[in-house]
């Protein structure tokens, strides 16, 4: 990852609390059927997105604190086991009014999850708000400048432990462009396309593919058509 500068830290933090801004003024209009939608995570309702999106500015003590109140999650394992299950959690104890309260009082705090980096919270914010925004047939628009910064960060760490929680996409052989952002990465068949989309796609989610064209693109909504069957 490169060094970001003052200014660089500045604007990702702004675009961060404008994405949850944003995010918590969507969720507060949902209707309850609209809350119990699916998502674009498998097996995760909007409900269940939006609760994750609380826990973005976790502490140890936090994460601790959960623990004591719900051992049993301790025997959730792997690592995706154990986030879908906080999840679930973490969905029945809140109300819908105090995951919007929750997601609004993190604008302005630049804290982050242990052992992550802002570059995470970004993705983070910016993915799983499509999550809940696409399934409702909502637009929620991301800078694509910060989509770009995000994309980057999610190519540059597909091959580490960040990726994990991500369907893993074949995309080593493809050239992802942007039409919308100076961002290229890969070589092979063309998947060309807005950066949020792209994020999307490199983050695994395969509806993405709907907004995208060239021939990797096809080819890569051909191998999806077949896997499904």
């Amino acid at each position: 990852m490169r060094h970001l500068t003052t200014t660089d830290t500045d604007a990702l933090w702004a675009g961060i609390d404008d994405q949850r801004a944003r995010t918590a003024t969507l969720l507060d209009g949902l209707t309850p059927d609209q809350w119990d939608h699916p998502s674009l995570c498998d097996g995760w309702t909007v409900r269940h997105v939006a609760a994750h999106l609380t826990g973005q500015q976790q502490r140890v003590r936090d994460a601790l604190g959960f623990i004591i109140r719900h051992p049993r999650i301790l025997r959730s394992m792997p690592l995706n086991t154990f986030i879908h299950d906080a999840v679930v959690l973490q969905a029945e104890e809140l109300s819908t009014e105090q995951i919007v309260t929750r997601i609004r009082d993190g604008i302005g705090s630049r804290r982050h999850n242990p052992g992550l980096t802002p570059l995470e919270t970004l993705t983070d914010i910016l993915v799983h708000s499509q999550d809940i925004a696409i399934p409702l047939g909502i637009d929620l628009p991301m800078q694509p400048s910060l989509s770009a910064l995000a994309a980057t960060r999610r190519w540059d760490t597909r091959n580490t432990w960040l990726a994990t929680v991500n369907r893993q996409l074949p995309l080593n052989n493809y050239q992802l462009t942007a039409t919308d952002a100076d961002w290229s990465r890969g070589q092979g068949p063309d998947v060309v396309g807005e950066i949020g989309a792209i994020l999307l796609l490199i983050t695994g989610r395969t509806a993405a593919l709907q907004q995208l064209t060239g021939e990797g693109a096809d080819a890569l909504r051909h191998a999806e058509a077949r896997s499904a069957q």
